[in-house]
């Protein structure tokens, strides 16, 4: 496939320390320690199931909040994804799924279209998890969007429980970004613009 497509991020503010490493053409390698269990849980999942590899570190001001971290870990995720892709030739650019986790299922399509749009409607069913806020789950979703310049939309069609809400809906983007990213051919950039 020619030079491998992968990226490193660093992301140092006065309230977190992110570090990103991805390869997009991985095996699922995945490991994230922010120092919230859900949610390295959760991107973990995201790696296995895009089969990228992806390691995730991060430092943050939780005792302020998980708002911080979790919003920075979204912004380098999308960043090393869009440094990843590159000029995007020969990608299949759009791609959906819908994913079961027993009686929970999540609705996911997405466009690598250099145009950042989130559409959230995701029903989290309760309000934590664990230690973990589920309202920041449309946070990451928003920073990782934007930073990746792509047209996310989401939503769950089911679910009584929480985690299996939140883990499908994380696991349904992963297995479309997973087709979005695959190099269909020789075809050029995938827009009639010439460019992404």
């Amino acid at each position: 496939m020619g030079s491998p497509r992968s990226a490193e991020q660093h992301r140092e503010t006065k309230e977190t320390s992110v570090d990103v490493v991805l390869t997009l053409d991985g095996s699922g390698a995945a490991s994230a320690a922010t120092g919230i269990p859900f949610f390295d849980h959760m991107v973990e999942q995201l790696g296995k199931h895009a089969h990228f590899d992806l390691t995730v570190a991060a430092k943050g001001d939780l005792e302020v909040d998980l708002h911080h971290t979790v919003e920075d870990v979204g912004i380098a995720i999308g960043t090393a994804l869009t440094e990843a892709l590159g000029d995007k030739a020969g990608i299949r650019r759009f791609a959906s799924s819908l994913v079961p986790l027993d009686e929970a299922l999540v609705q996911v399509a997405l466009d690598l279209s250099g145009r950042p749009f989130l559409v959230y409607e995701v029903d989290p069913v309760v309000e934590w998890i664990g230690t973990f806020d589920v309202q920041l789950c449309e946070e990451f979703w928003r920073a990782f969007t934007v930073a990746a310049g792509i047209a996310l939309h989401m939503r769950s069609i089911t679910g009584r429980n929480g985690h299996h809400v939140i883990e499908a809906s994380f696991k349904g983007v992963a297995v479309a970004l997973r087709d979005a990213v695959r190099v269909e051919g020789p075809g050029g950039v995938p827009s009639t613009k010439g460019m992404l």
